[in-house]
């Protein structure tokens, strides 16, 4: 093989990785029950113009609930006033009043803690505030997690998407997904580098959270939601991972600047925090999802040797591009300006890199993790 020919190799390797984990990314069926009483927890902070959707969603679920507690994270927007009618229009709501944030916690850690210790049920599943649940959604996730035999199961609702940057962006989370890590050694192996988490929708038993120490054990994780599991691996529990786009749906962001600044404050510290780690991400991404864009204009000037490679790297891209766009409702242009949305994904990597030291997200300010995860 000559050395062109890497141009197609990685784009042909994740395209088959990505084949695997559509065949085998579990999605659940309705019908199934959590064994015991199930708490619904929510963290929430300044959703006033959500809130009341998702808990509606929630509240209209055909899985029995024991109750649904929402925490209001000193909320400054009328959350709390929309939750306390809310409360007193369906029994099974609770309202928990939230606090200044202690020193050393991250906000959505420290109110998910704070759930975990007013819940009541046995079984507990949290759920972001901009979070719905399909009627049948629970259901599903009990499916899995009983199908898996997992301690913890997370799962990532199907993400929608209205604004032109949103659709160019957020389409990028299931494509990473579903590209590097063959999912099922999520939940088959005990190694803890072999891990995926989406914390929009997350439920382990009460039992399970206690062996491990919960959200006080990740108390300082900005990313929480893969410390989270990472803890619960290294505790002997058995993680999952589901495909839960008929458990639930979200609308992470809402505009260009909030999908700029929320994946600015995940992607170094969903990397660990090292710049060669993030370089190595970066590279891979290049590598594989833009390389042989890259390359074509270099072959049509007359590097012949060239030309198949990117025909078939850009194939392999489109394809891939193609069939989670089918599975997932994504637009048609996002799989078209698939290079664009690399492009901005590189950048946006960069910027995630420049914030290292400060983050600033809903009105707080956190510092670099190495500072945050001192003693």
């Amino acid at each position: 093989m000559t050395l062109s020919w890497l141009v197609a190799l990685l784009p042909v390797l994740v395209l088959g990785i990505a084949l695997f984990n559509l065949a085998l990314w579990p999605r659940g069926r309705p019908g199934a029950r959590f064994p015991g009483t199930v708490s619904v927890l929510i963290p929430a902070r300044n959703e006033a113009e959500r809130i009341e959707a998702t808990l509606r969603s929630v509240l209209a679920s055909r899985h029995p609930l024991l109750e649904v507690v929402v925490y209001d994270d000193d909320s400054q927007d009328g959350t709390g006033d929309i939750l306390r009618r809310l409360a007193g229009e369906d029994s099974r709501v609770r309202v928990l009043q939230g606090t200044t944030l202690p020193e050393g916690w991250v906000g959505k850690p420290h109110a998910c803690h704070r759930l975990a210790e007013a819940a009541r049920g046995e079984q507990l599943v949290f759920l972001d505030a901009d979070t719905l649940l399909t009627e049948d959604g629970l259901e599903h996730l009990a499916h899995v997690a009983q199908h898996l035999r997992s301690d913890v199961l997370t799962a990532v609702p199907l993400q929608v998407t209205e604004t032109w940057f949103e659709c160019l962006v957020l389409p990028i989370l299931h494509l990473t997904y579903a590209s590097w890590l063959p999912i099922p050694l999520v939940w088959l192996s005990d190694d803890e580098r072999f891990l995926a988490a989406n914390g929009q929708l997350l439920t382990l038993r009460a039992s399970a959270y206690g062996q491990f120490g919960g959200y006080e054990t990740v108390r300082h994780e900005v990313v929480d939601d893969m410390a989270f599991c990472r803890a619960a691996k290294q505790a002997g529990l058995r993680v999952g991972f589901a495909d839960g786009s008929r458990m639930a749906r979200c609308r992470m962001y809402t505009s260009a600047r909030e999908v700029w600044e929320g994946f600015s404050k995940n992607i170094y510290e969903g990397v660990g925090g090292h710049p060669m780690a993030l370089f190595i991400a970066l590279g891979l991404n290049v590598q594989a999802f833009l390389l042989p864009w890259l390359t074509l204009p270099v072959a049509l000037l007359g590097f012949d040797a060239l030309l198949a490679p990117s025909l078939i790297g850009i194939g392999a891209n489109l394809l891939e591009r193609g069939l989670l766009a089918r599975r997932y409702g994504q637009s048609l242009v996002s799989v078209l300006l698939h290079p664009v949305a690399i492009g901005a994904l590189i950048a946006i990597g960069l910027n995630s890199w420049r914030w290292r030291r400060n983050i600033v997200w809903r009105g707080r300010v956190y510092a670099s993790r190495p500072s945050r995860s001192a003693p």
